[in-house]
């Protein structure tokens, strides 16, 4: 299946699970921008030390650096037929970015799916995972902070997509498979079908 997703929500509402589990589903890569910088990150690549400061604040990485790590993640073979984003874009800048890359390749977004979250249900569901993954991002006021940041820069992309007629709002929470059901049949009101 071609597509080209996004899923969109506040920092621990499931998206790096549900990207998994989404790209095997539908046969296209999942891209998150998290797992490419934590992967500088142990690598202690430049960019990997560049990120960190931002990432331990709680604060994102300059769109600068997002967009021109984004930009050729998706000009590799397995991404020209889909994608799946999982963290990019999150500002308004980050969507004009992403339009004109796509544009320049005759495409556009197929779908944004948003995990919809309560803060304090988030909140518990990230340090349970800093205590699992031991992740220096995942302490409360970090996590709190991230929220906050949220809320400033990426929710504004919502009315974006939602202007645009792609936007599936989604319950995030519940068990892992109920919320592939709901993001599956919101994909399936847009014509994007899951294989059988």
């Amino acid at each position: 299946m071609s597509a080209r997703l996004l899923l969109i929500g506040p920092p621990g509402a499931g998206k790096g699970t549900q990207a998994h589990r989404l790209s095997t589903a539908l046969g296209i890569p999942a891209i998150s921008t998290g797992d490419i910088f934590r992967e500088h990150l142990r690598n202690e690549t430049e960019l990997g030390l560049k990120a960190k400061a931002y990432m331990d604040a709680g604060d994102n990485v300059p769109d600068s650096l997002t967009n021109d790590l984004v930009a050729d993640r998706l000009s590799q073979p397995d991404a020209t037929a889909g994608f799946l984003l999982d963290g990019y874009p999150r500002t308004i800048d980050q969507v004009r970015a992403l339009d004109e890359l796509l544009a320049a390749g005759g495409a556009s977004m197929d779908a944004v799916v948003e995990l919809v979250a309560e803060p304090d249900v988030v909140v518990e569901r990230l340090k349970k995972r800093a205590l699992e993954q031991g992740r220096s991002d995942d302490d409360e006021a970090v996590v709190r902070h991230r929220l906050e940041v949220y809320a400033q820069q990426t929710a504004p992309l919502i009315g974006v997509y939602d202007e645009r007629g792609l936007l599936a709002k989604v319950d995030g929470i519940g068990e892992v498979a109920e919320v592939t059901d709901r993001i599956e049949a919101a994909l399936a009101t847009r014509g994007i079908v899951f294989a059988a």
